[in-house]
């Protein structure tokens, strides 16, 4: 019953995040349904332990990034070939994504290579945005979620490689400890790339970060909002 936060964020963030979807585009609520079906996959694989669950679980992640990826990235990170043609990059991770999964079943290691290749190159962005940034609600973002992910690496490891000393005491909470705290990692990534994508794609509006259930409780779920006034040149 751990994944079942994924059930739960998806579509609360679809409903908080309608606004902003509108606005930018509506493509977004594709990747909302994939972070679901990664809780659904999650779930499945965890309940039969069989090859198949684990590569529905790695292929759903694998497309959450790579959308969130071809969604959010800003331009000036293209590839130079690509010139700031966003339809070209989308196009171009698209097909490296379904080559990696159609090849992952022929060899699952390449499914791992593309999640690291992706993961690494969305940190490596991460960090140069918030040396950049002085918008103090994207540096708190992303310093929260790399506490969560510091968090969540960690439970992940002790489960890995203490597993006998866990199961002596028998304590068996470790794994479901990382799917709840990787689920909040999750949102926050979309959020901070969103923010990201914003400064770059609608410099004209305001997007505020607003936390659910209210902003004044110490730990929320993060989501944009649009502010009502546009930005002044």
């Amino acid at each position: 019953f751990s994944n079942v936060t994924f059930f739960i964020f998806g579509p609360l963030m679809t409903f908080l995040m309608r606004p902003y979807i509108q606005k930018r585009s509506r493509y977004i609520y594709v990747l909302f349904i994939l972070f679901t079906i990664t809780g659904l996959f999650s779930m499945y694989f965890h309940m039969t332990l069989s090859f198949l669950g684990q590569m529905l679980d790695e292929i759903a992640i694998l497309w959450l990034l790579a959308s969130g990826y071809s969604i959010w990235l800003p331009r000036c990170y293209f590839p130079t070939f690509l010139g700031q043609n966003r339809s070209w990059y989308i196009s171009l991770i698209v097909t490296i994504t379904l080559v990696s999964t159609f090849l992952s079943f022929l060899k699952p290691t390449i499914n791992a290579y593309a999640l690291n290749a992706i993961g690494l190159h969305i940190v490596y962005i991460v960090v140069q945005e918030y040396k950049k940034t002085k918008n103090k609600e994207l540096r708190h973002l992303i310093e929260v979620s790399t506490v969560i992910w510091a968090l969540a690496l960690t439970s992940w490891i002790s489960d890995r490689l203490f597993c006998s000393f866990w199961q002596w005491i028998n304590f068996s909470y470790l794994h479901s400890i990382w799917h709840v705290l990787i689920s909040f990692t999750f949102p926050y990534g979309m959020v901070i790339l969103a923010m990201v994508d914003s400064a770059y794609e609608m410099p004209d509006q305001t997007i505020r970060v607003r936390y659910w259930p209210r902003d004044t409780w110490p730990v929320g779920l993060p989501y944009v909002e649009m502010g009502d006034d546009h930005k002044s040149c």
